[in-house]
């Protein structure tokens, strides 16, 4: 009996360990950070994080404002009764159903918003109503819509009594402003989003709410070889820019003060403008490195905390880092540095030494606790021998690069320099790992084989994907079914 006992009893005990494992923690003493200083968390990755994972390691590095893209409820909820203050997110294919009808609004309010804000839950702070909807890559697909959907959200925080609390605002890009000049003060909104943006900074002016601009130096360097590298970040030039009566010295302070300048022309000096995204890149082109990621968060945040500000808005400034985690799903159009922005890996270790702080101490952020990752093994290619058929190799690389993630091979990233052979390997591998170390997914028509030795060669990291919170659950509720099926069958026979 104390044998069925157990057989009975073990898979639920199993169960109350995995719920005590991703519950929050209380952390002591807990790293201060500058104030006004958040970070981005993005989940478009194969193996995401479990949120209460997530939200601890926040904690743990003192990071007490997090903007996220959507309202998934098991991420939302995760932050309850943490006090970090959220920014939650709608997507862009969210707002012409949003803009159409303020019914919808009310419904969304109620599902995503309201839902957690009982006592001591989600102190969620903002939504943003679109992200980066004026791309000029969107051909204008969301010019129209994004301003009703915003006032159709507030219409629905107004009415549910949490207007005041909430603010509504959208996230930018800093291409909805230009200068012809490169100088801040000819600073002005691009003429096709020009009406559209000068409605949503009345409304933002009206309600208190800030203007969210996303802003990367990074992309200044990526876009033009002739820019001068040492404006990208924050330890000096030797010509510094001058417009006016002020003196520039980074391309972040001439950015946010054209945007400055656009506001003024408008009539609406005074907009609070809050950076809603800001980052470095740490693999996926030649400017994309952890040394240059230490460099420019080492350098922003020092000057963050100074609260000096820009020439024209000194003081203390909210920005929210881009980003927490790496993410292996998101779409490279921009280039390959986009599955790259962590300031940690997709494990939730850290890549490079960062003080949130802004005291420029080199210190490693304090990694993620909890994740368990997959089994020691690797997926790479044969060694040549002549019953090989080599021919398949190209295809069967391309097939892996489709479905894997390959952007660290590409010129001036961390895999460059591999061989063939080595950049064969970690394209099988990558294939190899985000399908769960599958052993179908390491055959490539007979060249692939699984090794248990540690393929990483200098800055070519291998990874071990971790086992995923989702992936986690599946399998404990099979092994519930495997051993309570088994119990049964103990205690019939027995």
């Amino acid at each position: 009996m104390a044998l069925a006992k157990f057989l009975l009893t073990w898979p639920f005990s199993l169960i109350l360990l995995f719920m005590i494992h991703c519950q929050p923690h209380h952390v002591e003493g807990a790293p201060e950070t500058v104030p006004g200083i958040g970070v981005n968390w993005g989940v478009l990755a194969t193996h995401p994080i479990s949120p209460p994972i997530i939200v601890n390691m926040l904690k743990d590095n003192g990071i007490k404002k997090v903007k996220i893209f959507d309202t998934d409820s098991w991420i939302v909820g995760a932050f309850s009764g943490s006090d970090i203050e959220l920014m939650v997110g709608i997507p862009n294919d969210q707002l012409r159903k949003l803009a159409r009808d303020v019914n919808n609004a009310h419904d969304w309010v109620k599902n995503n918003v309201t839902k957690h804000l009982y006592k001591g839950a989600v102190n969620i702070r903002y939504v943003s109503v679109g992200n980066e909807p004026f791309l000029k890559s969107y051909n204008g697909s969301f010019v129209n819509i994004t301003f009703p959907a915003m006032q159709n959200v507030q219409n629905a925080l107004d009415k549910a009594g949490f207007g005041d609390r909430i603010k509504v605002t959208t996230a930018l890009n800093a291409d909805v402003y230009q200068s012809a000049t490169d100088k801040p003060s000819d600073g002005e909104f691009r003429p096709d989003v020009y009406d559209a943006v000068k409605q949503i900074v009345e409304f933002l002016d009206e309600h208190n709410s800030p203007f969210l601009v996303n802003i990367y130096p990074f992309l200044s360097l990526y876009q033009n070889d002739g820019f001068p590298q040492d404006f990208a970040f924050f330890d000096g030039v030797e010509n510094p820019v001058f417009d006016k009566n002020a003196e520039y010295h980074n391309v972040f302070d001439a950015n946010l003060d054209t945007l400055v300048w656009a506001l003024t022309k408008i009539g609406h000096p005074n907009v609070d403008i809050v950076i809603g995204e800001i980052g470095w890149p740490t693999d996926g082109n030649k400017h994309g490195t952890p040394s240059n990621a230490k460099r420019f968060y080492q350098g922003f945040l020092k000057k963050m905390a100074t609260r000096n500000g820009t020439p024209l808005r000194p003081g203390l400034m909210d920005a929210y880092l881009f980003s927490l985690l790496d993410e292996d799903d998101k779409s490279i159009a921009p280039g390959n540095f986009e599955r790259h922005w962590g300031i940690f890996r997709y494990d939730g270790k850290p890549k490079f030494e960062v003080d949130f702080s802004g005291n420029g101490e080199n210190k490693m952020p304090v990694e993620a606790k909890g994740v368990v990752y997959q089994e020691n093994k690797w997926c790479v290619l044969k060694p040549f021998d002549k019953s090989l058929n080599m021919s398949y190799l190209p295809g069967s690389l391309s097939y892996a690069c489709a479905l894997g993630d390959c952007t660290s091979l590409g010129a001036g990233s961390s895999c460059a320099n591999q061989s063939q052979d080595g950049s064969a390997s970690y394209a099988f591998n990558s294939y190899f790992q985000i399908s769960d170390q599958s052993v179908e997914a390491c055959d490539f028509k007979g060249l692939a084989t699984i090794v248990t030795d540690d393929p990483t060669n200098g800055t070519c990291f291998f990874p071990i994907q971790i086992v995923s919170s989702g992936n986690m659950l599946r399998a404990l509720l099979l092994k519930l079914g495997l051993f309570t099926g088994f119990s049964l069958i103990f205690l019939i026979f027995m």
